[in-house]
C-alpha cells in the first residue's frame, strides 16, 4: 500500500472515530431527558417514565419541532475553507515565483483542502441540539408531573 493510500485510510478512521464521540452526550441533538426522582417518578417507575419521555418527544416532533437544529454550518464552512485556503495557496505561489500554471494547480489544491477541513469543522459544529425542541418535551414532561434536570 502507497503512503499516500495509507495516510489517506488513516485521516478517514479518525474522521469517522472523531464524528461518533460528537454525536453523543448531553451536548447532542441525540440526547434523552433525565429525570429526577421525583413523586411522579417514583409512583409510576423508570419504564413508564421512559414511555412518558418518548411520547413527549414524538408529541414535539409530530409538532414540527426536530431534536438537532437546522443549519447550513457544514456548507457555509467549506465554502469558507476553500476561499481561504485556495486564496492563500495561490498568493504563496506567486510569491515564490511559479509560473501561471503553477499558480493555479496551487490554487485548486488549496480550495481542494481548505473545502474539505471546512466540511469536516462544519460537521463538528453543525450538529446542535434544538432548544426549542428540548423545552417542548421538558414542558410536556412537566404537565405530566416530571422533573426534568439535564440531558443525556
Amino acid at each position: 500500500m502507497s503512503a499516500r493510500i495509507f495516510a489517506v485510510c488513516i485521516v478517514a478512521a479518525a474522521g469517522a472515530v472523531l464524528s461518533a464521540c460528537a454525536t453523543s452526550g448531553p451536548g447532542s441533538p441525540s440526547a434523552r431527558p433525565v429525570l429526577y426522582p421525583n413523586a411522579t417518578l417514583n409512583r409510576v417507575g423508570e419504564v413508564q417514565g421512559r414511555a412518558e419521555a418518548d411520547a413527549c418527544m414524538a408529541r414535539a416532533v409530530s409538532a414540527g419541532l426536530t431534536p438537532e437544529q437546522k443549519s447550513n454550518e457544514v456548507g457555509r464552512r467549506a465554502g469558507e475553507g476553500a476561499a481561504t485556503v485556495g486564496v492563500a495557496s495561490a498568493v504563496g505561489a506567486l510569491i515564490t515565483g511559479r509560473g501561471t500554471d503553477g499558480v493555479l494547480r496551487a490554487g485548486a489544491a488549496g480550495a481542494a483542502v481548505g473545502g474539505s477541513a471546512g466540511a469536516v469543522s462544519g460537521a463538528f459544529h453543525g450538529n446542535r441540539p434544538n432548544t426549542t425542541y428540548r423545552s417542548f418535551v421538558q414542558r410536556c414532561l412537566s404537565e405530566k408531573g416530571f422533573d426534568v434536570i439535564g440531558w443525556n
